[in-house]
This record gives structure tokens, sequence and C-alpha cells, in this order.
């Protein structure tokens, strides 16, 4: 999860790589799929349709 205050949006991604601490947020697939937005923010959720069965252990 990242997002941006100026834009009032929140972004859920893939998780395929390391996450930077500060940049973005990781969350668990249950977590992500409960995710809603402040009020008056939007939601863009750009996770793909099928998720990988591996990731990298950076991610894990």
């Amino acid at each position: 999860m990242s997002f941006s205050y100026f834009d009032r949006t929140v972004w859920l991604d893939d998780l395929t790589e390391a996450v930077a601490p500060g940049v973005a947020y990781p969350l668990c697939e249950e977590h992500a799929g409960r995710m809603t937005p402040p009020v008056g923010w939007t939601l863009v959720d750009r996770r793909t349709a099928t998720r990988p069965l591996f990731v990298s252990l950076e991610v894990a």
C-alpha cells in the first residue's frame, strides 16, 4: 500500500519485491482485501487478478 496526501489517493500494488521503509507499507492479502480509504480519498487497486505463487525471500 502506498498513498499520497496531496492527491488523497491510496494505491494497492502486488507485493513482488522488498518495500523500502517510508515509501510503502506491505499488507497481507486479507488486509489488502479489506482496505478502505479515509472519507474523501480514492482507493486504486492495481493488483493483478492472478497472484504469483512464489515471491523472492526479501518479500516474505
